[in-house]
């Protein structure tokens, strides 16, 4: 397995939940390396069944926030034109932070840390070829690419890589915000609040801690910052704020009482991703279909690397492995496939030259 995001971690934790050892390899150098990420929602028909296979969905439910389900849309004045609450007793999405999924998973795994991965050569006469890169290489029966958008195994079976969708994200964060910035505690509520003006978004998430991650959305070359020092915090904020002039205060004091800025640009895989079936190597999540960032990228990687892991679990000999994983892909392509069109339709609709799109979609998919 090369990866430990939740792809290959939830891959890994079911097979050892059926006696099986894995190898993770892992380029971060150890655990803490850098931020695991902002929050996460987990859906009852995918990350929490993928829990559920792991038997961990207990453990997860102890430590997640349902109250993190709750959604507040503004206009760019303030206007309050949407408020969702989370329903009595509803664990459909309940918010979990990446990094209390990380450990929740990697559990009693043994994670080979600081093992980059370089490069993935099937079809030698040992098995599939690893170069790692401190020089080393070593061969598996099996290599999974759970590696991410920019993934080192995927050239091994398929010649595609990321495309720009056009919209670029800055994050930052806001830590003790219920101490140090009550009024913005206020405003983001127990879930998340969201801003959508004309071909741009602000969009706040609260974390368990007190902490907010904040997300600067719009649509810009991306080349946009080509004048401008991406490490400059006060160039970046200044940058920022005159993008969304004319907002309401409140709202541009998400961005005001920021931290650091990390610049993310948006990247996807074609829509309908498939590769000629390569015996010893497959993909999972981010490295197989990498979408917009809607709330089913890790979701679906999470039930990806359970599915394959159960399918794995149960097979007899060497044929039959290839043929699990050969009937693994066809149907992580088709499930994928739709999740894909899904998000891109969602992406268009809400950082879109009309802001109406992105609160018609919210519509569609709150509950009534």
């Amino acid at each position: 397995m090369v990866g430990s995001g939740p792809a290959g971690l939830t891959f890994a934790r079911v097979l050892h939940r059926h006696d099986h050892p894995v190898t993770i390899l892992e380029r971060d150098p150890s655990p803490d390396a850098r931020p695991p990420g902002g929050t996460l929602d987990l859906r009852e028909g995918l990350g929490q069944l993928a829990l559920r296979k792991a038997g961990l969905l207990a453990e997860f439910q102890a430590l997640s926030r349902p109250e993190g389900q709750a959604m507040r849309i503004l206009d760019a004045d303030g206007t309050v034109l949407r408020d969702w609450p989370p329903r009595p007793d509803d664990r459909a999405n309940p918010e979990i932070d990446r990094g209390q999924l990380r450990d929740l998973l990697r559990g009693p795994l043994d994670v080979q840390w600081g093992r980059a991965v370089t490069k993935v050569v099937p079809g030698t006469r040992d098995g599939v070829l690893v170069h790692f890169a401190d020089g080393r290489q070593e061969t598996f029966d099996l290599v999974i690419g759970a590696d991410g958008a920019w993934s080192r195994v995927r050239p091994a079976v398929s010649s595609a890589t990321p495309d720009y969708t056009g919209v670029t994200a800055v994050e930052t964060s806001l830590d003790d915000v219920d101490t140090r910035h009550p009024d913005l505690a206020r405003l983001v509520g127990d879930g998340s609040v969201a801003v959508y003006g004309v071909n741009r978004a602000l969009v706040a998430q609260r974390n368990s801690g007190g902490h907010v991650k904040v997300y600067a959305q719009f649509r810009a070359p991306l080349d946009w910052h080509a004048n401008l020092d991406l490490d400059d915090v006060e160039a970046v904020r200044s940058s920022l704020l005159a993008l969304f002039d004319g907002w309401a205060a409140p709202v541009l004091d998400l961005l005001r009482h920021g931290t650091a800025f990390i610049h993310r640009p948006l990247y996807v895989l074609p829509v309908a991703h498939t590769w000629a079936h390569v015996p010893g190597v497959t993909l999972l999540g981010d490295a197989a279909h990498l979408m917009p960032p809607l709330g089913a990228g890790a979701n679906l990687a999470m039930l990806e690397g359970a599915e394959l892991a159960e399918s794995i679990a149960a097979v007899t000999g060497p044929e039959d492995l290839d043929k699990a994983v050969r009937a693994f892909e066809e149907q992580m392509w088709t499930r994928a496939g739709r999740w894909a069109k899904i998000t891109t339709a969602g992406l268009e609709r809400l950082v879109s030259s009309d802001p109406a799109e992105a609160l018609a979609l919210f519509d569609d998919v709150q509950p009534s």
